[in-house]
């Protein structure tokens, strides 16, 4: 987690807890929980303590924070990639926490990505929704955006994203209208191959809809064996409130 990343649509990680338990088949594959065993962070799991992170690492988004408002560049942050800010094992102190350092961070622009959105409303602070943050859920399959599309859009936020990402099958979303569609392929030992006619299944649906469309990644055992080209073309777009 940092100021850097290689994650195509966000330019900084911040995890201000390490942690989760795996809810929805896009969990199959996690490579966080894979992180997290390798280097002795977590463990993964109902009941299992999940790990703050360090004061230092706290700080880090406030020195961002100061940078954008120097350079004019509201950084485009990813919380948290290695947790699930909506968790229930998660002490809401914690994120009350979280909460004041969105509050202390304007220049900063959050992007606050859940596979529990049902648990988002009863844990959102009082004052949401923040200017300088959105809400997006993961949604990898049909059956997952059946139930959980219309829970995303009720809740108020200045932008709402999803990620289908990996994407496990092609998505129907009719007339869904979210700001942003996130697609991209597993990677790593054992992944699923992507269906590439699923990635132009919702990338035709978004150019009807008017929505921002990005293309992570193929996918493969490395990321970069497949690329992210679709039919040639490379998808690396952001909603209004995301461009650059």
């Amino acid at each position: 987690m940092g100021e850097k990343t290689g994650i195509s649509w966000c330019d900084a990680t911040f995890n201000p807890f390490i942690g989760c338990t795996n809810v929805s088949p896009a969990c199959d594959h996690c490579y966080a929980e894979q992180l997290a065993k390798r280097y002795s962070w977590a463990k993964w799991g109902v009941g299992q303590t999940r790990h703050r992170t360090s004061g230092a690492t706290w700080r880090l988004p406030l020195k961002w924070n100061r940078k954008a408002a120097e350079t004019g560049y509201r950084t485009r942050v990813f919380c948290a990639s290695l947790a699930d800010v909506f968790d229930n094992e998660v002490d809401q102190s914690w994120r009350d926490d979280l909460w004041q350092l969105l509050r202390e961070t304007p220049n900063l622009r959050w992007m606050l990505l859940t596979k529990r959105i049902g648990n988002a409303p009863k844990m959102l602070p009082p004052d949401w929704p923040f200017a300088n943050a959105g809400l997006m859920a993961t949604l990898a399959t049909q059956p997952e955006w059946d139930r959980d599309f219309r829970k995303l859009m009720t809740i108020p936020a200045v932008w709402h994203g999803v990620s289908a990402e990996p994407l496990l099958g092609r998505i129907d979303i009719g007339n869904g209208r979210p700001d942003w569609i996130i697609t991209g392929g597993e990677s790593g030992v054992g992944h699923r191959p992507l269906d590439l006619d699923a990635v132009r299944f919702l990338r035709d649906q978004c150019a009807r809809n008017g929505i921002a469309f990005h293309h992570k990644q193929n996918g493969g055992i490395r990321p970069k064996d497949a690329g992210c080209l679709v039919d040639g073309v490379e998808h690396k777009h952001f909603p209004l409130a995301l461009a650059a």
